[in-house]
């Protein structure tokens, strides 16, 4: 069934028990689930706000990244097997917050280029580490999602034939892909194409704004992304990934320099915008809300 997330980055990128309220108030905007980024080395964290979601009958779905040291697609093989020890410790706490999805750019370190294209050796090492991840993974039913990003945060996944390579040579069932509207704005031909040709691993959805402030605020054509995905009978989490300055270290991480829109504000109208585009297209019979929303 279609569900409606959110992606608390927006106000942390720490999980932590102030997450909690957080959670609940979207809950009284109508989401399904949150979306936390698993970084914070806190194990018993994630339980407890695991077990918060579960009271208020919401899930949690997760997003990860790898650095330099830890990369899949490393010529040092010392580092490669880092990254594997990296994305199982994300399983495992994806498993403390009973969560099934880890999606995310994990294929190779974020905003670490090399001065080459990508290379068949990277995909085949990278190919190698997932599929021992996606072992992984398996024992805890949890499906891992891989992201193609646009070229100013990775090389080696840029769009939708990229990472469909990388899922097919992985070559296991826990080991998906995801589709971010965002990035596909950028290096996509248009968003149609590039959803069918990674419809066949496709489980898992980012939508974004160009900006990243409040989906519908800007230029992406979401009739053609939501036709796109009601075209293949998409069935997994629609999560909303938009961010600002609340928790600073993360926004310089990531080049967010200024606010693009109030949190709230994304939240409430953000979860308007999904509504409408599910009815229009087609998807609301399988979105977990009320018609009469």
């Amino acid at each position: 069934m279609t569900k409606i997330g959110f992606n608390v980055l927006a106000w942390s990128a720490v999980v932590s028990d102030e997450i909690m309220p957080i959670a609940d108030r979207l809950k009284t905007i109508g989401y399904d689930g949150i979306e936390c980024f698993l970084g914070s080395p806190d194990s018993a964290a994630y339980k407890r706000v695991g077990e918060h979601l579960r009271s208020i009958d919401m899930e949690a779905t997760c997003v990860f990244v790898v650095g330099k040291d830890e990369s899949p697609i490393s010529d040092i093989a010392a580092a490669r097997a880092k990254g594997l020890d990296r994305i199982k410790w994300a399983i495992d706490r994806a498993h403390d917050m009973q969560s099934k999805i880890v999606c995310g750019p994990f294929h190779s370190a974020h905003a670490v280029f090399a001065h080459h294209a990508p290379q068949d050796q990277e995909y085949s090492w990278c190919a190698e580490v997932l599929r021992a991840a996606g072992e992984y993974a398996a024992q805890a039913d949890i499906t891992l999602c891989l992201e193609a990003l646009n070229r100013f945060e990775s090389y080696l996944c840029n769009t939708m034939g990229q990472l469909s390579r990388l899922v097919k040579a992985v070559d296991h069932p826990n080991v998906k892909a995801m589709f971010d509207t965002h990035h596909a704005n950028i290096e996509e031909k248009g968003f149609t194409d590039a959803i069918q040709t990674i419809a066949p691993y496709l489980a898992h959805v980012h939508i974004s704004e160009n900006d990243r402030g409040t989906p519908g605020d800007g230029h992406i054509d979401f009739d053609e992304v939501f036709s796109a995905l009601a075209s293949i009978n998409y069935s997994g989490w629609l999560t909303i990934e938009a961010f600002s300055r609340n928790d600073p270290d993360f926004a310089n991480s990531i080049g967010v320099w200024r606010e693009y829109s109030k949190p709230w504000d994304i939240a409430e109208k953000g979860f308007q915008l999904i509504k409408q585009m599910c009815q229009k297209h087609g998807l609301d019979k399988q979105v977990g809300v009320s018609p009469s929303l």
